[in-house]
C-alpha cells in the first residue's frame, strides 16, 4: 500500500484537492480533522491541553481561538503543544491504516498541512502538493471570517513558501485554473502512481 502525502499552504486548495482523491475512491487521512475530533467534548486532548494551558478549554471542549492566542509567535508553547497533540493524532492514523489494509486499498492519502514543516515527507512513497497562484491565495484566504492581512502574514512566516513545496514535490495539483482542470490532475496522478514505471522512485539515504 502506497502512502502519498498531500500537502499545500494555505487557501491553495488542499481540501478541496483531498476530496477529489476522496471522490475517486482513495482513502484519505485529515489530520485537521483528527485534531478536530481531538478537541471537543471527551476528546483525548482536552484533559492535558488544559492542564499544560490552563483557561484553554470551555464546556469540557479547547477553544481553539484561546489556544492559539497562547501560543501564537511562542515557540516553546508550540513545541508543548505539538508534544501533546501528535502523538495522539499519531495513534488516530494508525487506526486509518489498519482499516485501509483490510480494505485492501494500494494507495492512501495522508492530508497533512505541515507535511515538509514536520519531516513526514521523508515516510511518504510521494507527495502531492496542492498549488494556486499567490494572489488567488491570498483573495481566497482574506474571504474567510476573522482572517486579516496581519494575521495571515504571521501564518505564511511559519509554512514552508509555495515554491519551495512545489520543488521538493513529485506531483503538483494547480487549483488556480478550475474544479475539472484540478480534477483531471488528480486523476493523472492516480493512474501515474499505479504504474510501476511512472510511479517516482522512494528516496533511499545514500550510503556513508
Amino acid at each position: 500500500m502506497l502512502t502519498i502525502g498531500l500537502t499545500g499552504s494555505i487557501g491553495m486548495g488542499k481540501s478541496t484537492t483531498a476530496a477529489m482523491f476522496r471522490e475517486a475512491g482513495i482513502p484519505v487521512y485529515d489530520a485537521d480533522a483528527a485534531v478536530a475530533d481531538l478537541y471537543v467534548k471527551g476528546g483525548a486532548a482536552v484533559e492535558p491541553l488544559e492542564a499544560a494551558f490552563p483557561g484553554v478549554t470551555k464546556d469540557g471542549a479547547v477553544d481553539r481561538e484561546a489556544l492559539r492566542q497562547r501560543v501564537l509567535g511562542n515557540d516553546e508553547a508550540m513545541a508543548k503543544l505539538n508534544s501533546i497533540v501528535h502523538p495522539l493524532v499519531g495513534m488516530s492514523r494508525m487506526g486509518f491504516f489498519a482499516e485501509a489494509q483490510a480494505a485492501k486499498a494500494d494507495m492512501v492519502i495522508l492530508d497533512i498541512p505541515l507535511l515538509f514543516e514536520t519531516g513526514g515527507n521523508a515516510n511518504m512513497d510521494a507527495v502531492v502538493v496542492a498549488s494556486a497562484p499567490a494572489e488567488m491565495q491570498r483573495e481566497r484566504v482574506l474571504a474567510r471570517e476573522g482572517m486579516t492581512d496581519a494575521r495571515l502574514d504571521d501564518i505564511l512566516k511559519r509554512q514552508t513558501p509555495d515554491a519551495e513545496k512545489r520543488a521538493r514535490a513529485d506531483f503538483i495539483v494547480d487549483t488556480g485554473q478550475g474544479l475539472e482542470h484540478a480534477r483531471a490532475q488528480v486523476q493523472e496522478i492516480i493512474a501515474a502512481l499505479r504504474d510501476p514505471l511512472r510511479r517516482p522512485q522512494k528516496k533511499t539515504a545514500a550510503p556513508k
